[in-house]
């Protein structure tokens, strides 16, 4: 299974969110499955990627020249794909996966998120996403998402929509369910 991972590239948040990315790092590799990331350096970016590849997992890391520029470019992926934009990072990352994950993160992992989301309602793809509101973090998310539907914006009977865990617990027990 190739599994999307979107998240957080800064190093200075709380050392339990960088856990989080243990966590679902080791269980890739225990699964014998591939993460697709951003290819660089930082945060729960690098905490997953380096759990995986210590648990064994095949890394695909995705990474655009300004990013390589600053000198975060990661050492650890088995095939580094590299691409000439964000924009076309979020397509190949998308195109590269099975599923995506999101831990928490901030506004390109909310990019990234609602990317996926919007493609996947007009056709484009039927992956799902799987989205880890650790301690609420997505909370307020997931109430603009009942107030949008709540007027209306979003049907009440969405043929494709994010699935919330609330625990990383959880997530891996949700993930180990769609496991091909």
């Amino acid at each position: 299974m190739r599994i999307a991972v979107y998240c957080s590239a800064k190093d200075a948040i709380p050392e339990e969110y960088l856990a989080l990315g243990d966590a679902l790092g080791h269980w890739l590799g225990e699964q014998g499955d591939t993460l697709v990331y951003g290819g660089a350096t930082g945060g729960l970016m690098s905490r997953t990627s380096n759990a995986a590849k210590a648990s064994g997992a095949h890394i695909v890391g995705v990474i655009p020249p300004r990013i390589k520029a600053a000198g975060r470019q990661a050492s650890n992926c088995d095939y580094l794909i590299e691409v000439d934009n964000m924009s076309e990072r979020k397509q190949r990352m998308r195109d590269e996966s099975d599923m995506i994950v999101c831990l928490p993160g901030s506004y390109g992992t909310l990019d990234e998120m609602m990317d996926v989301i919007s493609s996947a309602i007009v056709g484009e793809h039927h992956k799902p996403i799987f989205i880890l509101n650790h301690k609420g973090f997505y909370a307020p998310l997931k109430q603009q998402l009942e107030l949008m539907k709540s007027l209306q914006f979003i049907p009440q009977d969405e043929h494709y929509k994010p699935v919330f865990a609330d625990t990383i617990e959880e997530l891996l027990t949700i993930l180990k369910t769609k496991h091909i």
